[in-house]
């Protein structure tokens, strides 16, 4: 059996979870709503991240283009993550909401642009 102390995300209270885990059974206490409950669990079991960085852009009003991934992402993948964003080029003009990844790291998720770019 595994005791897990988190600190709950989803909104502004900040609950304290005890996450146990024992085998196949989680159980969580310390929230106050259900979104605490799927929390704790989805953090032990299969913890996820939405990642957000910039990538460079070519002929554009800015140097460089907010982006971020379109859902959360496997933890351990975001490192994958940003290096294929560190490689990344796109060309003037953006609009927010655009694939700038597609798949990106075979996660099924795709990077999006986050603001609008307009070219020089």
């Amino acid at each position: 059996m595994k005791e897990y102390d988190l600190t709950c995300i989803q909104c502004p209270i900040g609950c304290a979870l005890t996450v146990t885990v024992d085998g196949d059974n989680v159980t969580v206490t310390g929230n106050t709503c259900p979104r605490g409950y799927s929390y704790g669990v989805k953090e032990v079991t299969h913890p996820s991240r939405t990642v957000t960085s910039t990538v460079a852009i070519d002929g554009g009003e800015l140097p460089r283009l907010s982006v971020k991934t379109r859902s959360d992402i496997p933890k351990e993948k975001i490192f994958d993550v940003m290096k294929e964003i560190k490689r990344t080029k796109v060309k003037a003009p953006v609009n927010i909401g655009d694939t700038v990844i597609e798949n990106v790291c075979g996660t099924g998720v795709d990077v999006i642009a986050t603001k609008s770019v307009n070219v020089k």
